[in-house]
């Protein structure tokens, strides 16, 4: 595996990702500020998923087309420039403009694993893909805190001008020591804003299309979580927002833990399928149990069932993205991993509503319903083991 390469993505997503980390927690409060209705509220937060629903296979197919690195260049570019509108978005208009072109230049994460691809072989591909995913985790670590103390202490603009200038770093730094590395273009891949047919025919394939759902259901049901956390800790467990906080930090921290020096080494000893199947597993046993934990033990035995989400998150999402690499040619793997990461941004827009709604209706109904859901998922994982890995051939060296 090309170190050099692998190295430079990590920072480049790292930095990137700080900088969405940084404005993300805000935006509610924020747009409520700025007079946003509740529905509203609600749009802004869903229009940078969409965006990436959208445009996931657009800069996935592109890239298959033209290589990785200009979609790599242009797409931070785009993100320096919505955090730049963000830092004077003092309208409602302007905050969903710099929103949907955030959502626009993330949804490049189709490119990024289609890169790791090109620089690995199988044998260390999930590997890679857990060790970017440690470079997301650790943003959202690091973003949100950071975010509180200049908004605090400097203003919502500044916010912006923060965000901006790490996305521009970013695109610095890929610029001069990114490097491409599709070995084989697809010249003849047709670009298309988002082609129904072609998601179809990826849900043809029976591994990749078990893949991509659990996917779905597992993002669903995480995101479906993540909303209603935070009122359930509040009002059932009497933490402050000040713990609340610590807590999103320990799910990320738990998350860098597992994709950085874990996944590699279980995948080597137990394979991707089975990794796979334990991810789902973990999940939904802690998912289910979180409400259902005494008020007073949060910080206790609470503790340990948000480690099973956050290691089952980690290892869920960049095994799947291997998997699927794995199951795909390589001169379509930039496409279908831009499909699979549409499916995942259908479910983060789908899961916020559901995981509302539900707790308004019965506080332990969203995490009913998404260990119902991951459960399911344990069983689609299991078939996979019915189908025989077509293992991309090696890049390295060639």
């Amino acid at each position: 595996m090309k170190k050099s390469p692998l190295f430079v993505l990590f920072f480049t997503m790292f930095i990137d990702l700080v900088g969405f980390g940084i404005v993300l927690p805000l935006l509610p409060t924020y747009s409520k500020d700025i007079g946003a209705s509740p529905l509203m509220i609600g749009l802004i937060a869903a229009s940078f998923s969409i965006m990436q629903f959208f445009f996931a296979p657009i800069w996935g197919t592109i890239s298959d087309k033209i290589g990785r690195r200009p979609i790599l260049l242009v797409s931070i570019a785009t993100s320096s420039i919505s955090y730049l509108i963000f830092s004077q978005a003092d309208t409602i208009i302007l905050l969903i403009i710099s929103r949907v072109l955030a959502g626009i230049g993330s949804a490049n994460i189709s490119t990024t694993q289609a890169y790791i691809t090109d620089i690995t072989d199988s044998s260390n591909r999930s590997k890679a893909m857990g060790i970017i995913g440690a470079a997301f985790g650790l943003g959202f670590v690091l973003g949100p805190p950071l975010g509180g103390f200049l908004k605090t202490n400097y203003g919502i603009e500044w916010v912006g001008y923060v965000a901006a200038a790490l996305t521009l770093l970013d695109l610095i730094m890929a610029y001069f020591l990114l490097p491409e590395s599709i070995k084989k273009k697809n010249p003849n891949a047709k670009v298309q804003f988002f082609n129904l047919a072609k998601m179809v025919e990826a849900f043809q394939r029976p591994a990749v299309s078990r893949i991509m759902i659990v996917t779905f259901l597992f993002l669903f049901a995480f995101v479906n979580m993540q909303v209603s956390a935070a009122l359930l800790w509040k009002e059932f467990y009497y933490a402050t927002d000040q713990s609340i906080g610590y807590l999103f930090a320990y799910v990320g921290i738990v998350s860098v833990v597992v994709q950085g020096f874990l996944i590699g080494k279980l995948t080597k000893s137990l394979g991707e399928r089975k990794v796979f199947l334990i991810g789902t597993v973990i999940v939904a046993i802690g998912l289910v149990f979180i409400p259902y934990l005494p008020s007073d033990s949060l910080f206790t035995y609470g503790l340990i069932f948000l480690a099973m989400l956050a290691a089952g998150n980690g290892l869920i999402i960049p095994i799947g993205s291997s998997l699927i690499s794995m199951y795909t040619p390589e001169h379509e793997q930039g496409e279908i991993l831009g499909i699979n990461q549409s499916v995942g941004s259908m479910a983060r827009i789908l899961g916020p509503f559901s995981g509302s709604v539900l707790y308004g209706f019965d506080i332990h109904a969203p995490y009913l319903m998404g260990g119902f859901l991951v459960f399911f998922s344990c069983m689609i994982a299991y078939t996979l083991f019915n189908y025989e890995i077509e293992v991309a051939p090696s890049s390295v060296g060639s």
